[in-house]
Formats: C-alpha cells, structure tokens, sequence
C-alpha cells in the first residue's frame, strides 16, 4: 500500500515543478561538466543521428540548469560555450539537426554575459535647457511620476468614455485665436486682386506662450513674385486620383538650402545631406519585400557568440562617436567615415568589429535616455563588391518588421549624379533580435534586465569613391516641409484660397506652420459668402512623432492633392475648410529625435494638459480646436497622421464607447448607450478606394494608455465624432493589390494614400448630404454597402432582456 507513496517522494523532487531546485542540485553536484562531456560523446558516435532523442535531452537538462544564475556561471565555467558552438557549427549542414542547433543557440544566448553599452551615459549626447516649470503645477507633477510601461488595458469608466460637456478654459481667453480664423468672417467685398494678395501673403504673428501673439519686427511686405501656374488639365470627373507628384514638383535644391538657414537645431548643424539637396524621385521599378534566407538569424547569432569564444579577432575600434564633439570622425584611412551632423541625422557612435563589419549605436531623444529607433547617417570610404555588415546594437522594440521582408532605405550620390537621385530598398540578411547588451532599469521603464535589440544588415556597394546614406525609413525634414510650402503656394491658382500662418514658435525656435485651404467664393454675392463661411472645417495633422516620416510623404500627397486643378481637387475645397497643422514637432524631426520634442516627453501623450511652455505645439493646436467647439463650428473630421513600425497596411484608430463598452465586463446595456455610427463611414470609404487601406486592422475602441492622445482628446472634448488617428505602415501590405507580389512601400505608394484620403472626404461629404447624393448615382454601390454594415452593428447591439 504504501509503493505508490514511496515513488512520489522519489520522483517528486526531480519533477517540473521543482527545476530550480534540481538546477541548484545539479550545480552542487557539478554535473554541468559531465552533461557537456555526455553530450560531446554522443555527438562525436552518433554519426547516423539514430538518438536523436538522447542528444536532445540532455540539452533539455542544460537548458533547466542555465535557468538560474548559478547554472549559467556553472555553464561559462565549464567551456559551455565553446563546447555548444563546435557542436552547432558541426550541425548545421544537417536539416533534421535543427532543433538540436535551435537549443544549443538559446543555452549559449542566455549564458552570453551581459554587457552595457559601449557609452559613457545612455542619456542623448545633446541637451536642451528646458524653460522654469513651477514646482507644483501639472507638469512637475508628471515629471514626478514613477516611470512604467503603458497600460493598454481598456478604459472601463463610462463617465471617461462620454464626451464632456462644459469647456475647460473661458471664451475670452480662446478669443486670441480668432485671428486664425479670418475666412469665418471675411465679407469679400473688397476688390477681389486685393482681397487674393492679402489672403495669400498675409502672415499672422506667431503665439507666445499663453497665446499671446508676439510683435513683428520693421521690414518691408513680401512682394508678389510668383505668377499664377498653369492649370493642368486631362483629368475626368471620376474618383480617380491623379499622380500629383509629377504634376507639381516641389523639390528646389537653392531653396531647400535657404530653408536650412533659418532651421535651428541644439547641435547647430551647419551641413547639408546630400539626400535632401539633391531631392528624391521615387523608382519606377517594384520593391519586393525581402523574402528571408533559411538559418540567417541563426547564422548571424553565432557570428556573436564567435566574439566571446574568439576575442582576439576582434578589433574593437571606434571610428565615429559623437561624445567626442570636437572630432567625431575618427579617420584612419583603412575603415568606413561615418557622420550625421545633419538636420534629422541620427548615429551616436560607430565601432569596427571586425575588417568588414561595424556595431551602430543610435542616440537618444534629446533630453531623454531611451527611444532609439530612428537612423539616418552618412557612410564613405567603402570598397566596391566588399561584404559589409552592420548592426544597430541598441533598438528597444521586441519585434520589427524588419524581421518580415522590411529592409532599410539607401542613397548613394553617385547614383543621383547620374541622374537617378532616390531611396532604395537595399540590404541582405536582415534580422532582428535580442542581444547581450542590457538595458537600465531607468531606461527600461523600471523593468530589471531587459535587453536591448539588434537590427542587422549586409550591404555590398557598386560604386567607388561614393558617398551613401542610410535611413530607417524615407527622410522628411523641416526644412523640406518648408521648402515645399513656399512651392505650393507658387503653384496656386485664382480658385484657391490658401493662407499660410505661424502658430507658434516651438522650444527649440522654429516656427509651427498653419494652413488654411479651400475655394474661393464664386461671387461675393451675400449666398455665395454665406456658403464660403458655413463650410464644415477638416482639421488634419501629421508628424507628432519625428521618426515617422511616412505620416509627412502621406501629407504631402493630401497638400498637393489639395492645391491641385484637378475637377475633384476644385469640388473637395468647395466642400470643405481645411485647417492643417502638417508639422506638430518641428524640434523632434529637426534634431533627430524618435518620438519626443526637446522636453523629452511623447507630444501625443500630452493633450489632456498641455503646457504652453513645454509643448507650444499641441496647446496652440488644441487652442484652435477649443475655439472652434466654443464657436459651436467644431470640426467633421479630425485625423491625426502617423506610422506604425509593427504592422502592416494603412489603417485608422477612432473612439466608440460601445465597441469599449462591448471589449469590457462593464454591466451596462447597449441600449443605454447610445452613438450615431458614423464614425465608422470614412474608414469603410477609405477601404473601398484606397489599395493600402485595411478595414480589418482598424480599431475603435479606446484604451487607457491612449487617453492623453489627440485622437482621445479631441473625440471626448472637443467632440468630434469623427475623430482619427491613421497609422501607415512602414513595410508594406498583407491585403490589396499590394500584397500581390509583396510590395514594400514607397513615397509614390505614400502619396497616393494623402490624396486617396482627400477623394473618401468627398465621398464622406456626397454621402451625408442627400441633396448632393441624387447628382451623384454612382455612389449608390458604396451608400448601400455602408447602411449595410450599420444594420449589421446594430443587430449586434440589440437588447436583450
């Protein structure tokens, strides 16, 4: 009777349950040296690979026993590493021996000792003197608060869900930003060539903090120089879009470099990329997404665990490293020059690893220790057919798409001298995975042992003497922003109403564009003024985040869209009032920053209570958007641009306090809550015309750690039912007709996406105004498909008793 109990107290302490004492025990006993010894036998007589199953469980033991701290030391101690790597090495000819290579890497991966970064600090190499925070206001409470993750969980509190109903701040204080609303009260009844030159030249001094407008220093008045372009013609009155970016070329070499003049960054960057004088041209050729080599992580890997079993093969010299200002290129004529001090240039440091391979380290966001993503750099000196590699040792993300077909983007002079002047798609053998390199339990959120990342990439150059850059994804500067404004306006005509002001100017002295686009009033009859002043406004804005450059290519097809001649470009300004904030922060993108401005804070976390002095940008924005609800003409749409590093398509986030309510336990009924649908028409537009676009990946509901966002802020608030964030994606489609063939995208693919969007707030406009809808009878298709989807929500919130 008592044979049963007797076998559990034997086996007991060797079950799962109990690993890390039996780990504890095994190192004790100082088995890790015979399981190795073991191990290298079988390996050495199982020639035919008949025990697989044996070779494989005693990895299995080593795997338990390297679990704990003392079994990793018990495994370095006892040449653990080499005796795994030969093995591997041995291995890796022979498919059916994957699984034991597969554990052989994770033991060695997990045993590999953990280093810092090669870095005097973690913090940016660059400072900026933040202006004097009161030491009990909001913001120094935030600075207060303990570091930590994001809470995604999602909001379950209905009364954080409803729209608020009183304004937080008095009409008399909004009433300053009444000045950038002068087509809401403009009577047109002066003569109409004075009325164009002061609507198009006027510029509105910038707003200080607290919205105080700043004084205009003495100088003479821009004078009118550019003449009226040309109006294209070809285009039929279809829902088509057309291919606005060789219709308007906005790119000016002299001027990009008079724009740069005025740009202020902290470092003070005198230089120019050649990438952003010579300007970019998409390709007329296909870039397919990367299909990925079997073994090359594994591979790649083991090239890093070579550098601990082989230290003296590697030479370990640094060639470029910012924390060095006063000579960062460190030149020796026999490796790479590497630089990026250049507006938006971000590499910290550049150490050869071995004669064709160099670890990158980016830097931080200024005034911040973490964020490392975004890279743009300079590299010559290299040798033609020579197999370079390079490894961006310091990413934070735990995925990428680099891991999925993404590739990193190139520009090489000699190619633009030739008269082909463009990003590439370019790079080999990319990977991305975690590596022995640990993370600060500062930088980490609080988190201890976290690691940081490796983004790796070959690189094999065509031409000698060249000079090449890379990005993460395709550069948009400031000062490219403004340059491409001043073209713009040369390229409008009689039938637009544009105005260009100054919100703000930014913490680090640059200014904050406005836009205000629409048409021109046919008359100045009192109808015709009244349509003008009565059009619903489209509020739109990009580039909150600098690293995603992908949300200004995106804004740039919609500005161009916008300022085209096409029939429907005329028919969306007669619709709509579009106010436009295409550049949310300027210091961010100018400096090289990832995701924050020159206060180290994440802007879009920052709406609920913004801080005039420390985020001008978003407080003079959300101003506008008070003004507006104030003056009861809050706008149709608003829509937040910007790119998503993880997924794929474009796609949009809204707010739906069903759909919250329908992802949460909360007890309250569906019939209590009640919401117009709306909110869902334009994503379901965009899904019907735009390739790109994914319905699938949208997503309404709202969660706790975006509700500082615009999206959330400006939904809640402000009350805008249709309020968007629209992410694009980095790499390329999963659904459309970019998926066929994998298609990586470009800026041409980009573009097309800022002016699909125009051509869905047309139809959204068509599709919400009846009267317009009976001149329009090929919309039907997409009316019938929308009430459609409605009646299928509704059946799915229905009551029940």
């Amino acid at each position: 009777n008592g044979v049963l109990e007797l076998m559990f107290k034997i086996i007991g302490p060797y079950s799962k349950k109990n690993t890390k004492t039996n780990a504890r025990r095994a190192v004790d006993r100082a088995h890790v040296p015979v399981l190795l010894y073991i191990y290298q036998d079988w390996h050495r007589n199982d020639t035919r690979h008949r025990h697989m199953l044996i070779r494989k469980g005693i990895l299995g033991c080593l795997k338990n026993i390297t679990n704990i701290k003392l079994g990793r030391k018990a495994f370095i101690d006892a040449d653990g590493m080499r005796i795994l790597y030969n093995t591997s090495t041995e291995c890796l000819p022979v498919r059916t021996l994957d699984p034991l290579i597969n554990t052989s890497s994770l033991i060695m991966r997990k045993c590999f000792p953990k280093n810092r970064l090669p870095l005097p600090t973690i913090k940016s190499v660059f400072h900026h003197q933040l202006p004097h925070v009161p030491a009990g206001g909001p913001v120094a409470q935030l600075y207060n608060q303990p570091l930590g993750g994001e809470n995604d969980d999602i909001e379950t509190d209905i009364n954080k869900l409803r729209p608020k109903e009183t304004h937080s701040r008095p009409f008399e204080e909004l009433k300053v930003y009444e000045r950038f609303f002068l087509e809401l009260s403009e009577d047109f009844q002066v003569m109409q060539d004075t009325l164009l030159w002061v609507n198009r030249h006027y510029r509105q001094p910038p707003l200080l903090a607290g919205g105080v407008a700043a004084r205009q220093g003495g100088g003479a008045e821009e004078t009118l120089a550019e003449e009226w372009a040309e109006e294209e013609g070809g285009e039929g009155a279809v829902l088509e879009v057309p291919d606005t970016a060789l219709l308007l070329p906005l790119h000016d070499p002299d001027l990009y470099v008079e724009m740069v003049k005025s740009t202020r960054s902290v470092p003070q960057y005198s230089e120019v990329a050649y990438p952003d004088y010579f300007g970019h041209v998409a390709p007329t050729f296909r870039e397919h997404i990367l299909e990925r080599v079997y073994g090359v992580q594994r591979t790649k890997i083991f090239q890093d665990i070579e550098r601990l079993i082989h230290p003296n093969d590697i030479l370990d010299k640094v060639v470029y490293d910012l924390d060095i200002q006063s000579c960062p290129v460190i030149d020796d004529g026999e490796s790479l020059k590497f630089n990026s001090q250049f507006e938006s240039g971000n590499l910290r440091k550049a150490i050869q690893v071995r004669k064709f391979e160099y670890d990158l380290v980016l830097n931080s966001d200024i005034n911040s220790n973490h964020y490392h993503q975004w890279f743009y750099f300079e590299v010559s000196g290299m040798r033609v057919g020579a197999p370079y590699r390079f490894n961006i040792i310091n990413c934070e993300k735990s995925n990428s798409q680099f891991n999925y077909g993404m590739q990193v983007l190139m520009y090489s002079v000699q190619e633009a001298i030739s008269g082909r002047p463009r990003w590439v798609r370019t790079g080999t053998d990319i990977c991305y995975y975690k590596n022995h390199f640990s993370r600060s339990s500062i930088a980490a959120g609080g988190q201890k042992g976290k690691s940081y990342y490796t983004m790796t990439f070959s690189m094999t150059f065509n031409h000698k003497d060249d000079v090449c850059y890379f990005a993460y994804h395709y550069p948009y500067t400031y000062s490219t922003l403004k340059m491409h404004l001043q073209k713009l306006e040369a390229l409008r005509t009689p039938q637009i109403y544009m105005r260009q002001d100054v919100l703000c100017e930014t913490l680090g002295g640059n200014s904050c564009p406005l836009l205000t686009i629409t048409a021109m009033p046919e008359s100045t009859s009192n109808d015709q003024i009244c349509q003008f002043r009565n059009r619903p406004l489209v509020f739109l804005s990009a580039r909150v985040h600098p690293g995603e450059t992908n949300a200004s290519w995106v804004m740039k097809g919609t500005l161009e869209f916008l300022m085209g001649s096409s029939p429907l470009a005329h028919s969306l300004r007669e619709a709509y009032i579009f106010k436009i904030v295409p550049m949310l922060n300027p210091d961010g993108v100018v400096n090289g920053n990832h995701r924050c401005s020159l206060s180290g804070e994440d802007l879009n976390r920052q709406w609920q209570s913004p801080s005039p002095e420390l985020h001008p940008t978003i407080y003079h924005t959300k101003s506008l958007l008070q003004y507006l609800a104030a003056i009861q003409r809050a706008p149709l749409v608003f829509c937040d641009y910007h790119g998503h590093s993880r997924k794929k398509n474009v796609f949009m986030y809204g707010c739906s306090l069903k759909e919250t309510v329908w992802q949460t336990n909360i007890s309250a009924t569906s019939c209590e809550l009640h919401e117009d649908l709306g909110y869902r028409t334009l994503p379901k537009i965009l899904s019907q015309t735009a390739p790109a676009f994914s319905m699938a990946s949208c997503s309404f509901v709202v969660e706790r750690s975006k509700e500082a966002t615009a999206r959330v802020v400006v939904w809640r608030e402000i009350g805008v039912q249709r309020s968007y964030t629209m992410e694009s994606t980095l790499c390329g489609c999963d659904q459309g007709k970019y998926k066929v063939g994998g298609l990586q995208i470009g800026t041409r693919e980009l573009e097309e996406m800022g002016a699909q969007f125009c051509v869905a707030l047309l139809r959204l406009k068509r599709l919400t105004s009846p009267l317009e809808l009976r001149n329009h009878a090929h919309l039907l298709d997409v009316e019938s498909d929308l009430i459609e989807t409605r009646c299928k929500v509704t059946r799915s919130d229905t009551c029940t008793q």
